[in-house]
């Protein structure tokens, strides 16, 4: 049965329930994928997030931006195309105050098409499934990166790195495989190459 709230993980939002609308392709990221995705981020940012730019392009319930703004990341950009999911999204950052967030009502692939802003340090992809989303905006991502910028990827099926991009880390929850990419790197080894299972 399809779970209708959400909660935030950690930091200042910690516990904050985020609602899930009845939405065709909604499919908020687990808990426990959230908590392994920022172990990652503390990992690779040593700690740092308040001066980071994150990109979430299909922001959905919001679950990985706002917990993104929880962990103190100073900006945070959302993308959502559906306007029942845009308006709880608004109204959530407004009930939070969480004036870090933006959040812009419209299509992801024309967001990155009109982007003229300051690059990110992080892009989110987590995109219904099935639409072929990922292979669409693999080759506009790199542009919206900063160097050594991170894409942080959920998908049906296991990915290999788009091209300029170094794996990081990947795992896997049931059916879903989570990936973190490093764009430009210099560093060539492939940490923890292999699907790690998580248990939900």
């Amino acid at each position: 049965m399809k779970k209708h709230v959400v909660r935030i993980v950690g930091g200042d939002y910690r516990k904050t329930p985020i609602p899930v609308i009845d939405a065709a392709g909604l499919r908020p990221t687990p808990d426990r994928v959230r908590e392994t995705l920022f172990n990652w981020l503390h990992h690779f940012w040593g700690g740092e997030f308040s001066g980071k730019r994150v990109l979430d392009l299909f922001a959905g319930t919001g679950a990985l931006g706002f917990e993104a703004a929880s962990r103190g990341v100073g900006h945070v950009q959302m993308v959502e195309s559906h306007p029942p999911a845009v308006a709880a999204l608004r109204a959530l950052r407004n009930r939070l105050n969480a004036l870090q967030v933006r959040i812009h009502a419209g299509d992801a692939r024309v967001f990155l098409e009109r982007m003229n802003d300051a690059p990110y340090d992080l892009v989110m992809l987590d995109p219904p499934f099935g639409q072929g989303w990922v292979e669409a905006l693999r080759g506009r991502l790199s542009s919206v990166l900063s160097p050594d910028g991170l894409l942080y990827i959920e998908s049906e099926t296991p990915l290999e790195a788009p091209d300029g991009f170094e794996p990081l880390r990947r795992a896997r929850a049931g059916n879903v495989h989570f990936h973190l990419f490093r764009f430009a790197a210099l560093q060539k080894t492939v940490n923890n190459p292999e699907d790690t299972p998580i248990n939900q």
